[in-house]
């Protein structure tokens, strides 16, 4: 037996590997040449979200030694670091999707630029969501809480973040950032998700919102709603067509209660409420309220839907 392992071919499985390698690249030729520079990481963009969160809420989700009479100077310095490892992660994100190096370069130097600018906005729309989840939970003791202790506000910092960057074309970066937040929260938004002000997810743990989504002003989720898609059109070549819209769009003022699966391009009319475990592929008209199927008196604009069989909407 060869090799550093006790009880396995060490020099044998590195060969396979190596193969294994070999085989992949060679079947995806296009990329041949992508990623001879690296690209981003998982770990360094997580260290850069932690300390960008702690640059936004320095008092709450920065390190203990934060005082109000420090605040500044941590902020400052928290960002001098943090942004410029950011643009590094950049740089790779980019040069591995076009492929040129020098434009590469320039074009992180802008996308850096306008996402540090955007900074402040973001942090005026992170006040309103922790002032949604603050009113709309009687749970919640005070702001503060809501920071520290709520997964689904560390879902949506992660979202605002990484919805600017999918905007400037940071895409595999915005895609990392989002699956951080994941890991974390067990909330799944794609970074394309389009999500307007006070945006509330209530417990949140198996929330899917998905790349084309649409979500209006006040929306509220709470645990395992699914926003997903219905079906995926194959172009002529066999493959999924990608960048459809193809996830539902809710309207301002929205409700959409636990298990509730929301599939397809169809509009939830502002201010319906979405009932617990419903099954929905169709739209719905404002003020509605969609519920499973049950023996009491039909209201005004309310939909009841019989039991739906169990689905993967995702």
């Amino acid at each position: 037996m060869s090799g550093d392992g006790r009880y396995w071919d060490n020099d044998a499985v590195a060969a396979g590997l190596r193969a294994a390698r070999t085989r992949w690249r060679a079947a995806r030729s296009v990329h041949a040449e992508h990623g001879t520079s690296g690209f981003p990481s998982r770990y360094e963009l997580g260290k850069i979200m932690d300390a960008l969160c702690g640059a936004l809420f320095p008092l709450r989700l920065g390190p203990s030694f934060v005082r109000l009479d420090n605040e500044d100077a941590f902020v400052a310095e928290t960002l001098h670091t943090a942004l410029s490892r950011l643009y590094g992660q950049i740089r790779l994100d980019l040069r591995y999707a076009m492929n040129d190096d020098a434009a590469a370069d320039r074009r992180a130097e802008e996308v850096i630029g306008a996402f540090a600018s955007a900074l402040p906005a973001l942090r005026g729309q992170l006040d309103h969501d922790v002032e949604a989840a603050y009113t709309g939970d009687p749970a919640a003791r005070s702001v503060d809480e809501v920071l520290l202790c709520y997964p689904g506000m560390l879902a949506i910092i992660h979202h605002r973040l990484a919805h600017r960057l999918y905007e400037l074309g940071a895409l595999l970066v915005a895609r990392i950032v989002a699956e951080i937040a994941n890991s974390k929260a067990g909330i799944d938004i794609h970074p394309g998700a389009q999500i307007g002000g006070s945006f509330f997810i209530d417990h949140g743990s198996g929330v899917v919102i998905g790349e084309t989504a649409v979500i209006g002003e006040r929306v509220r989720l709470y645990q395992a709603v699914t926003l997903g898609a219905r079906s995926f059109p194959i172009g002529g070549d066999g493959a999924l067509e990608k960048g459809r819209a193809r996830h539902p769009i809710l309207e301002d003022d929205v409700v959409v209660y636990a298990g509730a699966t929301l599939l397809g391009r169809i509009t939830i009319g502002r201010g319906s409420t979405i009932g617990g475990n419903v099954w929905l592929t169709e739209s719905v008209p404002p003020g509605s309220i969609v519920r499973q199927a049950r023996l009491d008196q039909v209201v005004h604009h309310e939909f009841l839907l019989p039991q739906q069989p169990d689905g993967n909407g995702t």
